[in-house]
C-alpha cells in the first residue's frame, strides 16, 4: 500500500479516537443524549402533524396537491404558464362507471388489499428481472397513488417511498376505501392543468362525471399513466386498445354509496 493510503487511515483512526473520547465524557454524553432527545421530539411532532393532516382530509377536500404546484412552477420556467383546473365532486355524485374504470385500469385488487398489493409487487419485480432494458412495470395501488398525490412530492428516493408507505397505511386505516376513491378521482392528474375526473369529463366530453358512459369513463382511466401525452377524446390506436381492455375489466365491485 502507498504511504498516502496509510496516512489517510491513520488520520481516520485519530479522528474516530478523538470523537469517541469526547462522546464518552460526561459532557459528550449529555450532548449526545440531548441531540437524540430533540431528534425524537422532532420525529414525534412530524408524525403528529401527519396524522392530523390525514384526519383533516378525511372530512375536508385537500385544497391543492404538491403536483399542482410543481406543474405551475414547471410552466413558469418553460414560459408556458399553466393553471390548475379542478372541480371537486362528492363520491355520491360521480357515476359508478368512474370508479369501476379506475379500479380496472390502475388497481384490480383494490378492494382486497390493505393499501399495498404485495402480490402485484412480486409480479412486477419478476417481470422487470426477466425484461431488463424494457419499460419498467410498477405496482403502485390506488391507495399509494392517492397518498403520493395528496401529501408528497414525485420522485423515486427511498425517503419518499418510505413516507408513501406510511401515508398509505394511514389513509387505509383512517379513510377507508370509499374516501380513498373519492379523493383519488378528484386529485389525479387528467391532462394539461386538469385534475380530477370531473374537470376531465367537462373538458373532453362536455358533461359532468355523473353522466359519463362506460366507454367515456374507460377512456379517461386509460390515459392516466400519461394524461399530458394522451387524450381520452382523441385516442390513439394504443389508447383505443387500452379502452377496450379497461372496459373488459369493469365488473369489479366498488364501495357502496
Amino acid at each position: 500500500m502507498g504511504k498516502g493510503y496509510i496516512g489517510y487511515r491513520a488520520k481516520v483512526r485519530n479522528f474516530l479516537g478523538i470523537f469517541i473520547g469526547l462522546l464518552f465524557t460526561d459532557k459528550g454524553m449529555r450532548k449526545a443524549f440531548r441531540g437524540i432527545r430533540w431528534l425524537f421530539r422532532g420525529a414525534g411532532v412530524a408524525c403528529f402533524l401527519a396524522v392530523m393532516m390525514v384526519a383533516l382530509f378525511r372530512v375536508y377536500p385537500p385544497p391543492a396537491t404538491p403536483l399542482m404546484y410543481l406543474r405551475v412552477y414547471e410552466g413558469l420556467l418553460e414560459g408556458k404558464p399553466v393553471g390548475a383546473h379542478r372541480v371537486w365532486i362528492p363520491y355520491e355524485q360521480m357515476s359508478p362507471n368512474v370508479f369501476r374504470a379506475v379500479i380496472a385500469a390502475e388497481d384490480g385488487r383494490f378492494m382486497r388489499h390493505n393499501g399495498i398489493d404485495w402480490r402485484a409487487m412480486e409480479d412486477a419485480m419478476r417481470y422487470n428481472r426477466l425484461h431488463k432494458g424494457r419499460k419498467v412495470r410498477g405496482a403502485s395501488t390506488i391507495t399509494m397513488q392517492t397518498a403520493k398525490n395528496t401529501f408528497l412530492w414525485h420522485g423515486r428516493t427511498y425517503v419518499r417511498k418510505g413516507l408513501e408507505a406510511w401515508f398509505t397505511y394511514m389513509i387505509e386505516a383512517l379513510w377507508g376505501k370509499k374516501r380513498i376513491l373519492e379523493v383519488y378521482a378528484n386529485v389525479i392528474e387528467t391532462g394539461h392543468g386538469i385534475y380530477g375526473v370531473e374537470a376531465a369529463a367537462r373538458r373532453h366530453f362536455g358533461k359532468s362525471s355523473a353522466d359519463l358512459t362506460r366507454r367515456e369513463a374507460a377512456a379517461i382511466a386509460a390515459v392516466l399513466p400519461n394524461p399530458r401525452r394522451w387524450s381520452p377524446a382523441e385516442p390513439t390506436r394504443y389508447i383505443q386498445r387500452r379502452i377496450q381492455w379497461v372496459m373488459g375489466r369493469m365488473g369489479a365491485a366498488i364501495p357502496k354509496e
